[in-house]
């Protein structure tokens, strides 16, 4: 057994999320009645923001890398970012960690692959959709990731951090991010819509009659962390 060290705060409801599917997946895959070891470091969101915002990736990396210091020195054996953003530094991160650490894209990407897709739409934060980091990964893949139109991404972004975040999942933003995803696929050809922020599966879940499948990236992520632990 592996215990997974958390860098969660960022924000609160995904981070929940998290902790209710990862336990849930251990016991399911376990079924004998036991709970999952597991550490959470929740971290300060708009300390990270801040950083991001500024384009201090310097900083940032230094930021996240003495958090997970924490979670090593407590004992976890590998390292998880609750989060999508902060993987802008996830590389350097990765390069100067003491544990392991556990991509949410490099996971998504690999569930793209085994699907045989290859043209997807791409939501999440400002700084996901318009950043590099996903299109790195996925193009080491051939596949191609299309954002939104900037005025699309302006507002996924407005909503994302005004509404989702805060833990608001209204009706009226679930339709409007709908009416976006369906515009991507008749007119940019998408077969599928990466959901790049860990909020987006809590407004867009169970969605009936989708037309694509959503790849739910925080899903995919915490099957992996489920599966290292037990494997």
């Amino acid at each position: 057994m592996k215990t997974p060290g958390i860098i969660g705060g960022l924000g609160p409801e995904a981070t929940l999320d998290y902790y209710r599917k990862i336990v849930g997946g251990y016991r399911a895959r376990t079924g004998d009645g036991s709970y999952p070891p597991l550490l959470l470091n929740s971290i300060d969101m708009q300390r990270m923001l801040r950083l991001v915002a500024a384009e201090d990736l310097t900083g940032l990396t230094a930021f996240l890398l003495d958090e997970i210091q924490k979670l090593a020195r407590a004992g976890a054996d590998f390292g998880v970012l609750a989060a999508i953003t902060p993987h802008l530094v996830f590389p350097a991160l990765r390069e100067q960690s003491p544990i392991p650490l556990l991509s949410i894209v490099e996971v998504t990407c690999r569930e793209a692959e085994r699907l045989g897709l290859k043209r997807l739409g791409l939501f999440g934060s400002r700084f996901t959709m318009a950043g590099r980091f996903f299109l790195e990964v996925f193009a080491r893949s051939a596949i191609t990731l299309v954002p939104p139109t900037p005025v699309e991404q302006a507002f996924i972004h407005e909503k994302y951090m005004g509404e989702l975040v805060a833990g608001k999942f209204l009706p009226e933003t679930r339709a409007a991010f709908l009416a976006i995803a369906e515009r991507l696929r008749t007119e940019e050809k998408i077969t599928a819509l990466v959901l790049g922020g860990t909020e987006l599966p809590l407004l867009l879940r169970d969605v009936p009659d989708l037309k694509i499948p959503f790849l739910d990236a925080t899903q995919l992520h915490v099957n992996a962390i489920v599966e290292r632990m037990l494997g």
